[in-house]
């Protein structure tokens, strides 16, 4: 598949807004409310007879919370890891409001800022929050913005390209057998406060291989339709086959993936099952990080400087000085993507390693000039963007 020929990768989150979100009183009874959000879905999952899961139709993604609002006051919020926490404590359903179990006071982001993906991303970040209502100067709703939203309008795929799976992915994977009810696999999903569990089955050299997998959004409609969550296994509800990612596949791949399958996260797995992994859509959104950018940075310098070592290894490329490290991103700096063959690489030796050395020093403007105004660091974003994505034409072309 061609790379982009245009600047597509910073999402226009204006694009990005549910503006017709789902809203409710806070004297809705609970059940109506999970039964909404069950509704309104894209992905949504029939349940027969054998509880088996019939594939979506096509239809547009909605936020997967609803808002409760008296009138047009933005009261609090209640979103899936909700219901499935809810789940979790065996409250009864039927006999609590939205007003007794919602979210609040609710972490807003003025429509004014929604151009800067950074403040978005920031307060998803910080909050450990999945939607983003956007208000305007009245306070007044205008819509939401979720993670997933955000996924449906990512096409960075030159900047995907070249970071991996192993990159990014999550390597503690909560899992459990079979067996398992869906009651427990609620209790798991809010010990360890993750999206999903993977299910697992003993193979003949004893392994834990990946068959199934049950997710927040799968609880919410089985509370819907009122299934037994005490008796019913995983085995009978669980999402299978699976498809697996492997470590080298590029993030790019998995963006695919989830587009093509309307998921929001893919189990990984090599040595034959023993390796287990997942990446999620929040994992997408960590290539707006600068961090992210200095590692895809790394690697197209790495890329030219193994293949000028082949050519002259009396020439070394120069190195960039490290980037000063940021928290959790900074374990990044050590992952590394395979260098392309000869044949890979075009262009003039010079041209690339300049734009290189433009593109970090950009990048170590923004990081030690935390203080910019959102149009000078729209701009250096732009700047670095442009700068990549010419690389990596260069480079795969």
């Amino acid at each position: 598949m061609p790379l982009d020929t245009h600047l597509s990768w910073a999402p226009d989150l204006e694009e990005a807004i549910e503006r017709q979100p789902l809203t409710v009183p806070p004297t809705t009874p609970l059940v109506e409310a999970i039964a909404l959000i069950s509704q309104a879905h894209s992905h949504l999952c029939v349940l027969t007879d054998d509880l088996s899961c019939l594939a979506p139709p096509a239809r547009e993604v909605r936020a997967s919370c609803v808002l409760v609002m008296q009138g047009q006051e933005l009261l609090g919020i209640l979103t899936e890891r909700d219901v499935v926490r809810l789940t979790a404590q065996a409250i009864n359903l039927a006999e609590t409001t939205v007003a007794d179990v919602m979210v609040y006071p609710l972490i807003t982001l003025p429509q004014q800022s929604v151009q800067d993906i950074f403040a978005a991303l920031f307060l998803f970040r910080r909050y450990r929050i999945r939607h983003l209502p956007i208000v305007d100067d009245q306070g007044k709703l205008v819509g939401v913005i979720s993670h997933e939203s955000i996924r449906q309008i990512l096409r960075p795929a030159n900047l995907l390209r070249f970071r991996r799976v192993s990159d990014v992915m999550i390597t503690q994977v909560v899992h459990a057998p079979l067996t398992a009810t869906v009651l427990q696999l609620a209790q798991l999903m809010a010990e360890h406060r993750v999206s999903c569990v993977v299910i697992t089955q003993r193979n003949s050299e004893d392994n834990d291989c990946p068959v199934g997998i049950v997710t927040e959004r799968d609880i919410v409609q089985f509370q819907a339709v009122q299934i037994d969550l005490r008796k019913t296994q995983a085995q009978t509800v669980m999402s299978t086959p699976l498809f697996l990612l492997s470590p080298e596949d590029s993030l790019w791949t998995a963006h695919q993936e989830m587009q093509k399958r309307r998921v929001g996260r893919l189990v990984v797995s090599w040595n034959w099952g023993q390796g287990l992994g997942i990446v999620t859509q929040t994992s997408l959104l960590r290539v707006f990080d600068p961090m992210e950018m200095y590692g895809v940075i790394e690697n197209l310098q790495q890329t030219i400087q193994q293949l000028e070592a082949e050519r002259s290894p009396s020439n070394p490329s120069p190195q960039l000085d490290p980037l000063p490290t940021q928290s959790s991103s900074a374990d990044s700096l050590l992952q590394r993507t395979r260098a392309p063959s000869h044949n890979e690489i075009a262009g003039d030796r010079k041209f690339l390693l300049a734009l290189l050395d433009k593109a970090y020093k950009d990048v170590k403007y923004m990081f030690t000039n935390l203080d910019l105004l959102v149009e000078q660091r729209r701009s250096l974003l732009q700047s670095v963007l442009e700068m990549l994505e010419q690389l990596g034409r260069e480079i795969s072309s």
